[in-house]
């Protein structure tokens, strides 16, 4: 998510999941203003029915050479493990790998999601690093693998697109239009990604149209490129796919991330010392233990957010103002989407009036999310700040709460916000973004 925004994010209700940890959250929408909806987010570890990687796998099963990818490669660049979990009994399952930025020690999750259809065969979302290892997790499914989706532009899904593909050439591929790339526009084919049919906004003549649902989001007026995202919605089990338009931060680390990667960030390098408020910064090894590895998460997810937060030494109050919350990712928010709000409030509203979703299944960060049509138009509460004059889709008590929420939940630290709100003045004045949003002037 982060490489992605810094390049310009009915049926019965299925049962609750029963995490082996969990998070609970206060809502937005209440009954008479006493009662509360929980946001409970299944941990990336084991759950009822959940299948995870064994110790035998690794090594080999788990090697995939990336060198590619400007300004930074995406690491891990050799080795690279899968997790897989089962979001929905027998329906839908979750595989993650961990991603790094370039060289640096900051890393987060990034998830590929599976679908069963009622054909018996599965339609992935956003592909994940095709390993042995991932490729195993998926066979163990024992179903043949019909559809292929990038629901993006992003490099960091579009990357393992074509590579993950070949592996299953009999499979139909679909992909996010108006593709591009930077500082050279290259075509989808030096991807490796070929035979690629492309999504449309609320297309009802898709193979999987009585099963999934799906919304575009494509505004050419960001910036150097078009901003593309398609949203998904999977009907019987009342599940929204997105991949950057929101996240939750979880309290702590997705298992997939290394150890050694959060132990890296939590010792204190250059990073610290410049982001440490002044502060003297102790020169200290570091020891592995459960408070470092800690630090090392909250350390990654400010600088994956705020690009150069305020306190990198001390993290542990930003960290708490930005997680356990669904929200849109800061970087998306600055640089995209108050960009275009119109477009993307229509995008929202859409999706809200359209989709009686009771989760949502971000490609990075917690999934699955039990949330609700509030819970998602709350996080995207700041339009109202370059909208004033639009209302909501649909008006009440529980939008009004959750409006309310929505505004604090969208609201971030101010220090924290500086560098992403300097580089934002900067790319505006080499026209790299757009000065103006629609609606109105910043």
């Amino acid at each position: 998510m982060a490489a992605s925004a810094a390049a310009v994010a009915s049926t019965a209700p299925p049962q609750p999941l029963r995490p082996r940890r969990g998070i609970a959250v206060p809502s937005s929408y209440s009954h008479r203003a006493a009662t509360r909806l929980r946001l409970a987010v299944s941990a990336s570890s084991t759950t009822t029915g959940t299948t995870e990687t064994t110790s035998e796998r690794g090594g080999a099963e788990r090697f995939y050479f990336n060198f590619t990818g400007f300004p930074f490669p995406l690491g891990p660049f050799l080795n690279r493990r899968t997790i897989r979990t089962e979001a929905v009994k027998g329906r839908i399952w979750l595989f993650e790998q961990e991603q790094a930025l370039g060289f640096s020690s900051v890393s987060t999750n990034t998830r590929m999601t599976v679908i069963k259809l009622k054909s018996g065969g599965l339609w992935v979302h956003a592909p994940i690093a095709p390993t042995k290892e991932c490729i195993q997790l998926l066979k163990e499914l024992d179903a043949p693998v019909e559809h292929i989706v990038l629901p993006t532009f992003a490099y960091e899904h579009k990357v393992f697109f074509g590579p993950f593909t070949r592996k299953f050439p009999r499979a139909q591929i679909w992909v996010a239009p108006r593709q591009w790339s930077w500082p050279i526009n290259l075509p989808l084919e030096f991807f490796g990604i070929f035979r690629a049919k492309p999504l449309q906004d609320e297309d009802d003549d898709t193979p999987w149209a009585g099963e999934i649902e799906q919304k575009m989001l494509s505004s050419p007026e960001v910036g150097i490129g078009p901003y593309v995202e398609v949203a998904f919605y999977h009907k019987p089990s009342r599940t929204l796919l997105v991949t950057d338009a929101v996240i939750f931060v979880p309290r702590q680390p997705p298992e997939c991330i290394s150890k050694e990667s959060l132990l890296a960030s939590a010792k204190n390098g250059l990073a610290v010392k410049i982001l440490s408020k002044g502060k003297e910064v102790p020169d200290e090894p570091v020891v592995d233990n459960k408070l470092n590895r800690q630090k090392g998460w909250e350390r990654m997810v400010l600088q994956i957010l705020f690009l150069g937060p305020s306190n990198l030494l001390e993290p542990n109050a930003s960290f708490a103002q930005m997680s356990q919350k669904l929200i849109v990712s800061p970087i998306v928010k600055t640089l995209v989407f108050s960009k275009v709000p119109e477009k993307v409030r229509d995008w929202v509203d859409r999706i809200a009036a359209d989709w009686p979703f009771r989760r949502i299944i971000p490609a990075h960060f917690a999934a699955p999310i039990n949330a609700s049509r509030s819970d998602f138009l709350a996080a995207f509460a700041f339009l109202d700040e370059f909208l004033p004059e639009r209302s909501p889709a649909s008006p009440g008590l529980s939008l009004l709460f959750a409006s309310l929420m929505g505004k604090a939940a969208s609201y971030f630290p101010p220090d924290d916000m500086k560098t992403l709100s300097s580089l934002d003045e900067f790319l505006v004045s080499v026209g790299a973004v757009k000065k103006t949003v629609s609606g109105r002037k910043r």
